[in-house]
C-alpha cells in the first residue's frame, strides 16, 4: 500500500495543534495548583458545545464562537476553582483529594451538558474550502487551526517571557512562597491562569468538534493525549509542551498507519499515549523540560 507521508505529516501537525492548544492551560495550572485537573476535559467539551451553539445554531460564525466560548468557559473554570478547588486546598486537601474532586466536577459538567444538549452527536454546519497542493489535501479549517496555534504559541511565549504577568506566573510556579514574599499576588495569578487555560481548552474543543463531532465526550476523547503532552513536555513546562504536542501528533498518525497495515482497529492508537506516558515516567520523569531549563 502506498503511503502519503506528506499528508501524514500534515495530519500530525493538525493533531498536534489541537493537543497543544488544549495542553497549554493544563500544563500551567498543574504547575501552579499541584494536581491533575481531569475536569479540563469538560472545559474542552463545553467550549465545543458553546462554539457549535453560537456558530451553527445562532449562525454568528466562528469568530464570535471563539470569543464567547473562551469567555464563558474561562468563567466556569474560575467558578470551579474559587468554589471547589481553592476551598479544598485551604482545608489541607491532598493532591489525590483534589484530583478526585476534579473527576467529580468533570462528571457534573459532562452530564449537565448531556442533559442540556443531549447525547446525540452534533455537527458544525460550516462548510470548509478544500485545497489540493500536490499530494496534500488541506481544508480552510485546518489552515485556521494552524494560524490560531501559531498565534497562541507566540503570544504565550511573549507573555511568559516579556510581560509582568508572565514573570509572575513563572515565579509562582517555581516557588510560590518566595513569589508571595516578593509581593506577587499568587492567588490572582492562579485565577488568571485557570481562566486563560480553560479559555484555550474551549478553542481546542471548537476545532476538535468542527473536525469531527460535538457530543458530551468530546473532551474526554482527547484528554489522554493531552496529558501525554504535559508529561512528555515536562509538567508545567510550556516550551516542552510545544515540542511534545507535535511528537504525540506524529506518533498517533504513524500509529494509525501501522495499525491499519496490521489489520487492527485504529482506536488502539490511544494506547500509544499511555505508552508514551509510562515510558517517559520511567526513563525521564522530567520529560523534555531538561532541554528548556530557563522556560
Amino acid at each position: 500500500m502506498d503511503i502519503n507521508w506528506a499528508q501524514i505529516l500534515l495530519n500530525s501537525v493538525i493533531t498536534g495543534s489541537i493537543y497543544l492548544i488544549g495542553a497549554i492551560g493544563l500544563s500551567v495550572t498543574y504547575r501552579l495548583s499541584n494536581f491533575s485537573n481531569f475536569a479540563h476535559a469538560e472545559f474542552i467539551t463545553l467550549g465545543a458545545f458553546i462554539g457549535y451553539w453560537v456558530s451553527s445554531q445562532l449562525g454568528w460564525g466562528l469568530l464570535p464562537a471563539f470569543i464567547i466560548a473562551f469567555l464563558l468557559t474561562g468563567t466556569v473554570s474560575l467558578l470551579c476553582y474559587r468554589g471547589i478547588f481553592q476551598p479544598l486546598a485551604k482545608r489541607g486537601a491532598s493532591t489525590i483529594h483534589l484530583m478526585i474532586a476534579s473527576i467529580a466536577v468533570g462528571f457534573i459538567i459532562r452530564y449537565s451538558i448531556g442533559a442540556g444538549w443531549g447525547w446525540t452527536p452534533q455537527y458544525f454546519l460550516n462548510t470548509w474550502t478544500t485545497y489540493e497542493v500536490g499530494a496534500i489535501r488541506i481544508t480552510g479549517l485546518w489552515l485556521l487551526l494552524i494560524l490560531v496555534t501559531l498565534t497562541s504559541a507566540l503570544t504565550m511565549h511573549f507573555a511568559l517571557m516579556r510581560t509582568k504577568l508572565g514573570k509572575a506566573i513563572r515565579a509562582s510556579s517555581s516557588n510560590p512562597e518566595l513569589a508571595a514574599a516578593s509581593g506577587i499576588n499568587v492567588n490572582r495569578v492562579i485565577l488568571i491562569t485557570w481562566f486563560i487555560g480553560a479559555g484555550l481548552a474551549a478553542i481546542a474543543g471548537i476545532f476538535r468538534g468542527a473536525s469531527t463531532q460535538v457530543w458530551p465526550m468530546t473532551g474526554w476523547d482527547i484528554i489522554l493525549p493531552i496529558f501525554a503532552v504535559v508529561v512528555l513536555g515536562g509538567i508545567g513546562n510550556y516550551h516542552g509542551a510545544i515540542v511534545a504536542a507535535f511528537i504525540i501528533g506524529l506518533t498517533e498518525n504513524i500509529g494509525v498507519v501501522a495499525l491499519t497495515n496490521l489489520g487492527l482497529a485504529t482506536e488502539y492508537r490511544m494506547a500509544l499515549a499511555f505508552l508514551i506516558i509510562i515510558i517517559t515516567l520511567i526513563v525521564k520523569p522530567q520529560g523534555l523540560a531538561m532541554f528548556f531549563r530557563r522556560a
